[in-house]
C-alpha cells in the first residue's frame, strides 16, 4: 500500500474519508481494499488506510487509538461500510457473501450495502436473516433489503413478518410489502 497521508479531518463522516481515500488511491483500488477487509484481511497490513475507514488513528501515540478493543468482525465491518460510498460491481460477491458473517455487524452492513446497490442476488439470503436473525435491528435491514431487491418468492416471508413479536420489525415488514407490490406490480393484501 503507498504511503498515505492522514485524514484531512478526522472528525468528518465516514463517507467523506472513505471519498477523501478513494482520491489518493483510486476508487476500483479502494473498492478492492473495502472487499479484502470484508473478506477477513488484517488491519495491520492497510494501517494507512484504516483512518479513512474508521475516523481513527491506528498508532498508540494517537489520543484516538483503538484496535485493541475492536474484534476483527470490526474490520469486516469496515470494508462493507466502505462499499456504501465507493463501488464497483465486482464487489457484489463478496458482499453476499458478508450476509453469511458469523456476526450479526458485518452481516447487517452487507444488508445495507446490498440495499443501496440493489443486488438481487442478495435476496434468498436476506430472507432468510429476517425470519432467523437475532436481533430486531438485523431483521429490519433484511425486510428493508427485501423490499428493494426482494422477488415473488420472498413476499410470504415478508407477509409473515407483519406479526413478529417487535413492533418495529412489523413496520418495516409492512412498507417492505408494498415496495414489493409497487416493485413487482403485484395486487398483495397486507393482512
Amino acid at each position: 500500500m503507498t504511503d498515505l497521508p492522514l485524514p484531512r479531518d478526522l472528525e468528518a463522516p465516514v463517507g467523506e474519508l472513505v471519498l477523501e481515500l478513494a482520491g489518493h488511491l483510486g476508487e476500483r483500488a479502494t473498492v478492492d481494499l473495502c472487499v479484502e477487509l470484508l473478506e477477513g484481511a488484517d488491519r495491520n497490513d492497510h494501517p494507512d488506510a484504516m483512518p479513512y475507514l474508521t475516523g481513527v488513528v491506528f498508532d498508540e501515540t494517537s489520543p484516538k487509538f483503538y484496535p485493541s478493543q475492536w474484534k476483527d468482525y470490526w474490520v469486516r465491518t469496515w470494508g462493507a461500510r466502505g462499499l456504501l460510498y465507493v463501488w464497483h460491481d465486482s464487489a457484489a460477491t463478496a458482499v453476499v457473501a458478508g450476509l453469511d458473517d458469523e456476526h450479526w455487524r458485518p452481516a447487517e452492513m452487507c444488508l445495507k450495502v446490498s440495499t443501496k446497490r440493489e443486488l438481487g442476488e442478495a435476496g434468498p439470503r436476506a430472507a432468510v436473516l429476517a425470519v432467523e436473525g437475532e436481533l430486531p435491528r438485523v431483521r429490519v435491514q433484511a425486510l428493508r433489503t427485501l423490499g428493494a431487491v426482494g422477488d415473488t418468492e420472498h413476499v410470504d416471508v415478508v407477509r409473515s413478518l407483519l406479526e413478529d413479536e417487535e413492533a418495529q420489525v412489523r413496520r418495516q415488514a409492512a412498507r417492505s410489502l408494498s415496495q414489493l407490490a409497487r416493485r413487482l406490480d403485484l395486487d398483495v393484501a397486507l393482512d
